[in-house]
């Protein structure tokens, strides 16, 4: 079974949107990243429960001048991902925008998750977790804690989004009733490389 999601970054300009996505889509990680004009796409594929979920990510950029173009971004997403540092206070207080533009303009059912980047720089945190978990159930939000330079928290981040995918099918499925949350999903990831070609049968190497 396969399922392609829609999923779009927001937050400010310099948050690690796309150390994010580089680094889940192609394992690489860099120190300094060209901020992101208008918005890039990237994709993979991972497997979980069975299942082939494509995830085809759309990373908006954070400056000001660009924002009026974000809600482009938002027609059909399944999944919003809202970037935040957690070295930097004012990268959290702008969310509220984010998330206002997102209701205002996004679909009305979508699957949201605060996400406080560059976690390995904990000793510098201004924003805590209790402060960022009270503010994401405020908006029907998970929160979700990743490190783009340790590679932390960047896999299970999008095996949650899968599961809640999931979940939420199943829920649609029982009516009346609740399901538990499916734990330790079986997971295998395989990269979807969009430059790769399949070999003909019987073809040289």
């Amino acid at each position: 079974m396969n399922r392609e999601v829609k999923v779009v970054l927001l937050g400010d300009s310099g948050v690690g949107k796309s150390s994010i996505v580089l680094r889940f889509c192609s394992d690489i990680f860099k120190v300094t990243h060209e901020s992101t004009l208008g918005a890039a796409f990237m994709a993979r594929t991972i497997e979980v429960n069975g299942i082939n979920f494509k995830f085809q990510i759309w990373d908006t950029a954070g400056q000001e001048k660009y924002k009026s173009l974000t809600p482009l971004y938002y027609r059909e997403a399944q999944v919003a991902l809202i970037v935040y540092d957690i070295t930097h206070k004012d990268s959290f207080d702008v969310l509220k925008s984010w998330v206002n533009e997102l209701k205002a303009h996004g679909p009305k059912k979508i699957i949201q998750v605060l996400v406080g980047n560059k976690n390995d720089l904990i000793e510098d945190e201004k924003v805590s977790y209790d402060e960022a978990n009270n503010y994401a159930q405020q908006i029907g939000a998970s929160l979700k804690l990743t490190s783009c330079k340790e590679n932390k928290g960047i896999q299970e981040l999008f095996v949650s989004i899968a599961e809640q995918i999931l979940y939420e099918e199943q829920n649609k499925l029982v009516e009346g009733k609740k399901t538990e949350k499916p734990q330790n999903p079986s997971v295998k990831v395989t990269v979807e490389d969009q430059n790769k070609k399949k070999k003909k049968e019987g073809g040289c190497c």
